[in-house]
């Protein structure tokens, strides 16, 4: 099958990237798994919340705001986004971090104000207050509907002509006469681009190409369902963190998820959840919170990718004419999704970045995979 466009990888990246150069290329998704999203966007409990990452990280959640916010007509049934909060508590020790955060008020509109503890415990009722000094609010931090964001790229990545292709894992490219020979899944493909977001497995299918590695690492995440307390009512809760520790916890449908924030370097692989890291999430929650964990009703554990300085991999290598970079996102994928996969196909398009992500300080020399090589 011949096209414009490659791209290998039908998660949330490749499917963001795929509905927006459906626009003007023949495009064919390739996704090694039985469907799109199992390893990293199918495990992920996301949240909208602009004042997380670095600053170049920072720009493209911002940019991706107004789309997830109010996405296309016919693009989902239901909204990306719901409204949540999130509770930041803090000690004594770790006010210098505390003052990082609340330095990130007004980022991308998102309001961070500083309140009494007594107010965070009236929001969450279970936390513990031995220790504690001050605690912040952020208003404007909003549960994503993965799910639905991915489906409505696929389904409009289809209705422009796209072509999906699952159970195509990359076995062999080779770039010849100016055209990527790709076999994946037992067919062969051909086009003079190829677009590598394969998430975890990126490099490796930088190495299947002849081009060299980034040094991209996966590491895992882990996540808990818990029950609710008897008696408590966790629908309006926020979510809740402390200034200084990775751990958290949300309200989903009425029940607790939680995840410990571990971030373990792996190699590519269907990862699932270890023991310790599950042990180390339940004596998080039950130090934090008046709660006791007797149950826990699921637990998984998903793959998040990073680049070496922390920033996503988006551009054209510098090495090898026709094959792009869209990778490390590491844990903000889903919401930098829309803005890079729009800027992705601005820049294959237009040679820059669009007016909106540069008017936030994003530059292709941030993003761009030469940075990873000098």
């Amino acid at each position: 099958m011949s096209c414009d466009i490659l791209i290998v990888g039908a998660g949330i990246s490749g499917a963001a990237a795929g509905y927006y150069l459906s626009r003007s290329r023949r495009v064919v998704l390739l996704e090694g798994e039985a469907q799109p999203g199992y390893h990293s966007t199918g495990r992920s409990a996301a949240l909208y919340e602009p004042s997380l990452g670095n600053a170049t990280v920072r720009a493209f959640d911002i940019a991706s705001g107004g789309f997830l916010k109010a996405p296309p007509a016919g693009f989902s049934a239901a909204p990306i986004l719901t409204p949540r909060g999130e509770l930041t508590v803090c000690e004594e020790a770790n006010r210098p971090i505390f003052d990082q955060l609340l330095a990130l008020d007004g980022i991308g509109g998102n309001e961070i104000r500083e309140i009494g503890v007594d107010e965070a415990s009236a929001m969450i009722p279970l936390i513990r207050q031995d220790g504690l000094r001050w605690a912040a609010y952020e208003p404007g931090v909003m549960d994503i509907d993965v799910h639905a964001l991915h489906q409505g790229f696929l389904k409009g990545f289809a209705a422009r002509g796209g072509k999906l292709a699952c159970d195509a894992r990359v076995t062999a490219a080779e770039r010849r006469a100016g055209v990527w020979q790709v076999h994946a899944g037992g067919e062969q493909f051909s086009a003079p681009i190829l677009v590598n977001a394969a998430g975890a497995w990126a490099d490796q299918v930088a190495v299947l190409a002849g081009v060299t590695p980034l040094g991209l690492q996966p590491k895992r995440r882990t996540a808990a369902i818990l029950p609710a307390p008897d008696g408590v009512d966790v629908r309006s809760w926020p979510v809740m963190g402390v200034a200084g520790e990775d751990a958290y916890l949300n309200s989903h449908a009425g029940k607790i998820l939680a995840s410990p924030g571990d971030a373990t370097p792996v190699e590519p692989q269907d990862v699932q959840p270890e023991e310790l890291d599950v042990a180390v999430l339940v004596d998080w929650v039950e130090r934090r919170t008046t709660m006791t964990v007797r149950r826990i009703e699921r637990r998984w554990a998903g793959l998040r990718t990073f680049a070496p300085d922390n920033r996503p991999v988006m551009g054209e290598d510098p090495s090898m004419a026709g094959f792009w970079w869209l990778a490390g996102q590491g844990g903000y994928g889903i919401m930098m999704s829309e803005s890079l996969g729009r800027s992705l196909a601005s820049l294959m398009n237009e040679g820059e970045l669009p007016a909106d992500v540069r008017a936030l300080g994003a530059t292709v020399e941030a993003i761009g995979p030469g940075r990873l090589r000098d």
